[in-house]
């Protein structure tokens, strides 16, 4: 087995690995009557996972090929989402209701894939050098999801995450929460781009072009 081919089957086996999770965790609500589709599919948690779950799916796929830019900045995307998922949870959400009950579960989530997903972009850094300004449209899906969490919590009154529901504190206290995760993804940007870059330029030294 090749250290592609080895690569490849590392990122099939855990992107099931979370998609079972998420299925397995649906279906465990559906069949406890508790489960609100919408809500389920509304958390940070599982469409981060999700988006993980494609693109390492899509890695998996075409290993043979020759791997785009646009594939590259979409696994550095995936990498900050789950960095984010792993950091959050760990430092405001460990111990809270978030509908990820079943004990296995949470812990793939939450920690296991998000984990697999820096060490993909780690082991396998982007194959051109990045930007900061290019790492930036990886805010684009997380300032959305927000303003769509905000405008939809207000409209049906529930919201995903303690720290984003205005009864708890008041919009200050939500804008001050708002505030400090984009900063933290703005400095993730940043530390994902520049670790990605200093990895390819290593590899290019260990193995140079010719």
């Amino acid at each position: 087995m090749t250290s592609r081919s080895a690569l490849a089957l590392y990122r099939l086996l855990f992107s099931l690995l979370a998609l079972a999770a998420v299925v397995v965790q649906l279906a465990d609500l559906a069949d406890k009557g508790v489960l609100n589709p919408v809500n389920y599919f509304s958390y940070f948690t599982i469409q981060s996972n999700l988006i993980g779950v494609a693109v390492l799916l899509v890695g998996a796929a075409t290993w043979r090929a020759t791997r785009s830019s646009t594939m590259d900045l979409a696994r550095g995307g995936a990498a900050l989402y789950l960095t984010i998922t792993f950091v959050v949870f760990a430092l405001l959400l460990s111990g809270t209701d978030v509908d990820t009950a079943i004990p296995w579960v949470n812990t793939v989530l939450h920690q296991v894939f998000p984990i697999v997903v820096i060490v993909d972009w780690l082991i396998d850094p982007p194959l051109a050098r990045l930007t900061l300004r290019q790492s930036l449209v990886w805010l684009v899906y997380p300032l959305a999801w927000l303003a769509y969490t905000l405008v939809r919590g207000a409209v049906v009154g529930w919201y995903p995450y303690p720290f984003l529901d205005p009864a708890n504190g008041g919009y200050a206290s939500v804008a001050a929460y708002v505030v400090a995760i984009l900063v933290f993804g703005i400095v993730l940007c940043a530390i994902v781009v520049a670790i990605g870059n200093a990895l390819n330029a290593r590899r290019r030294v260990v193995q140079p072009a010719g």
